[in-house]
């Protein structure tokens, strides 16, 4: 009769749980999702000419405010630097961080943070000037380094330094900002961060692009992603499974231009997904269109990735890890089910 009780007392706890949603509540109440964005890597989050933030972290907020409202646009960006993107977390400025921030253990604990996902694979690496003739990362023994203060890649310089047992020399930067134009001084020797913020920095902020290369090697794991606030459970869940749908519906094969059409298919996965078998959203506290509204207004992730990041996009990156699982990359979706 004890294991009966305990259940009696545990599901409707754990029911109530679920249920409170202060963030959620105040979000749907405001008619708007607040978003921190990096406000200037080409490819994730920058404003175009119009002022309209663009890229792949971009498009995950519409995603969020389309899976919230029904509506794409119904999204507040709020351009975030490398010293106040946590800050405006944690103050509830912003509903959601996402800024190609690497998830990490101190990052979800110590900050009071929760890991949304995973929305790009990444890897620390270096670029240099192709006049130097490096080749390769071991090869930098002795260089000046340009590095963020205080960022993972600040760390993995260090890391990388010792577990090779060469000599770097960093020259670290207040600012993320800063760090462009010392290199293109020619203060430092080499730039590092994240391989696809090389990528974008190259194409968008470097003197004489042609005059650099990005070295092959990754000297670290990044994976990039969103972040909310510990204490709200229904709102991670959104966020969670919108990224999760973005994901699933390239899996599925629905996409912008089909997802009309898929909307009488007979297959039960797809029903169930695009809201036609009711539940999901119900579940989650909102619309059961709510994944159609992703997928008509903002796409699946592999449109997202190839207007922003891939060859549609301004810096041309190849998929990669960032691949569906069906097609050797790291993409995979939590079921909808």
């Amino acid at each position: 009769m004890r294991y009966v009780l305990a259940a009696t007392l545990v599901v409707p706890l754990l029911t109530a749980q679920a249920m409170a949603g202060p963030t959620f509540d105040a979000i749907k109440a405001r008619g708007t999702v607040v978003c921190g964005v990096n406000s200037g890597v080409a490819g994730f989050s920058a404003p175009d000419t119009q002022g309209n933030y663009r890229g792949l972290d971009a498009d995950y907020c519409r995603a969020l405010a389309a899976a919230m409202f029904g509506d794409a646009t119904k999204v507040r960006f709020v351009g975030t630097s490398h010293q106040t993107r946590f800050t405006a977390l944690q103050s509830g400025e912003v509903d959601i961080l996402a800024r190609n921030v690497t998830l990490t253990l101190t990052r979800d604990t110590a900050l009071g943070f929760n890991m949304v996902g995973v929305n790009f694979y990444d890897g620390q690496g270096f670029m240099v000037p192709k006049r130097l003739n490096v080749t390769a990362a071991k090869q930098l023994d002795g260089a000046s380094v340009c590095v963020t203060s205080g960022s993972t890649s600040e760390l993995n310089l260090a890391d990388f330094a010792r577990r090779e047992r060469i000599r770097v020399n960093p020259v670290v930067m207040g600012r993320f900002e800063e760090m462009v134009p010392a290199y293109n001084s020619g203060r430092c020797d080499a730039l590092t961060t994240d391989a696809s913020q090389l990528a974008a920095l190259r194409v968008s902020a470097i003197t004489n692009p042609n005059d650099h290369v990005i070295l092959p090697e990754r000297i670290s794991k990044e994976p990039l992603g969103p972040y909310v606030r510990h204490g709200d459970d229904q709102w991670m869940d959104i966020a969670r499974f919108t990224l999760m749908a973005m994901i699933e519906a390239e899996e599925l094969g629905i996409t912008q231009a089909n997802v009309d059409e898929m909307l009488k298919s007979t297959d039960p996965a797809i029903q169930r997904f695009l809201g036609v078998t009711p539940g999901f959203g119900k579940a989650l506290g909102v619309e059961e269109s709510w994944a159609y509204a992703i997928v008509k207004q903002v796409g699946n992730y592999g449109e997202v990735f190839e207007r922003t990041l891939g060859k549609g996009g301004p810096i041309g990156l190849e998929r990669g890890l960032n691949d569906l699982w069906t097609r050797g990359g790291l993409m995979y979706a939590i079921p909808a089910r």
